[in-house]
């Protein structure tokens, strides 16, 4: 009974009185199938009543709604249940399926914002002004989801404020690098909040993810985590994150996923997988390309948003990347001179990070402020 449970949208449990049954019954089966009255009692009193005591009542537990028999007159009840099937129906995206998805209330301000950065001809900082708007409105909505207690505060006016406290057991993860574009937004919203970081590789589009490097909060065990990451494709990466996060004892109903683009298999994998996270999404796109890209989508986004741009791409399907701008291309060339230099001195060194992170097509590429991340939070980069 569970799995039939499990695929039901909605359980209405319809009550009546035993006495109402009981006339029903009598009336029924004497009057259509010529029974006599002691033969109903006799068999409603030692088969119908005891099952529906066993099997039937215990199932009310289980209902989203219960609803007293009126004999059909029951409007107020029925019109509650029209409603909300039809505003249901009214959903045409994934949360019809899925209760721990929250999609942000579309209007015309976030569908302006949208069509800026997801145009091919918007510049770069058009494009980090309109991105991080909306990478705003995610953090804060992400934020909503988190629990509250109450908290009385006394105003100016000397009057008393029924209000809420924010909860303080917080830090962000941001998957490196396009999800460190969501950072600055987190941290204008809670002031000192922690942030930790982790690394992913792919080996190629249908590959396995690994893990080349984590920096995490000591203590995040207890605390809620917004694990940070603008796209979700097909959602390969993010379970690698969402692995880790579990491994290092974070329940995984305190962590709320923010994200801004969503394709269908990544919301599928995610919400199925981990059916107590929340996640968080301007929009869901129409679907996934062969190559696993998210289709309208928006690009490469972690190139679009740090001004690096795809200039070739080898047989392998390996890419490379390039500095829009000859500073950046210098700092770029420097960090990885430096990290495959300390990786041809000591090959071993924390635990063979080195070689994964060297850049180029044997590792990740490496924009300045990843290298500078990885230096700051103690990858072996000198």
């Amino acid at each position: 009974m569970d799995d039939v449970r499990a695929l039901l949208n909605m359980k209405i449990f319809v009550d009546t009185d035993d006495d109402v049954r009981l006339a029903r019954r009598i009336k029924r089966d004497t009057c259509d199938r010529g029974r006599d009255v002691h033969g109903v009692l006799e068999q409603y009193t030692h088969f119908v009543k005891p099952m529906f005591d066993l099997y039937v009542s215990p199932s009310k537990k289980y209902a989203d709604v219960i609803i007293p028999w009126a004999g059909g007159e029951n409007g107020v009840a029925i019109d509650l249940i029209v409603q909300h099937i039809r505003g249901k129906l009214t959903i045409s995206d994934q949360r019809r399926h899925y209760n721990n998805l929250r999609l942000l209330p579309t209007n015309y301000q976030i569908r302006g914002m949208h069509t800026i950065i997801r145009d091919a001809e918007t510049s770069r900082n058009d494009f980090v002004f309109y991105a991080d708007r909306l990478i705003r409105l995610v953090v804060e909505h992400g934020l909503g989801c988190l629990p509250f207690s109450d908290h009385i505060v006394q105003t100016p006016t000397g009057m008393d404020y029924n209000g809420v406290r924010f909860s303080n057991r917080l830090c962000g993860v941001s998957v490196i690098r396009s999800g460190e574009s969501m950072e600055n937004a987190l941290r204008a919203c809670c002031k000192g909040v922690k942030i930790g970081k982790i690394l992913i590789r792919r080996e190629r589009d249908t590959g396995p993810c690994r893990i080349l490097y984590e920096k995490l909060p000591l203590d995040i065990s207890r605390r809620y985590v917004l694990l940070l990451d603008p796209i979700l494709a097909s959602g390969a990466s993010s379970i690698a994150a969402i692995d880790l996060l579990l491994s290092k004892g974070v329940a995984e109903e305190r962590i709320i996923f923010l994200t801004l683009i969503a394709a269908p298999p990544g919301i599928k994998a995610i919400c199925e997988t981990y059916p107590l996270l929340t996640v968080v999404t301007t929009e869901i796109d129409v679907a996934l390309s062969s190559t696993h890209v998210v289709l309208p989508g928006i690009g490469e986004f972690g190139d679009r948003y740090f001004g690096t741009d795809c200039i070739s791409k080898d047989r392998d399907g390996e890419v490379s990347y390039a500095s829009t701008t000859p500073a950046d291309s210098a700092a770029a060339s420097a960090a990885r001179a430096r990290l495959r230099a300390r990786a041809d001195a000591d090959p071993t060194a924390n635990g063979g990070l080195s070689p994964q992170v060297s850049g180029g097509a044997d590792g990740v590429n490496l924009t300045p402020r990843t290298a500078a991340t990885l230096m700051a939070n103690g990858a072996p980069v000198r």
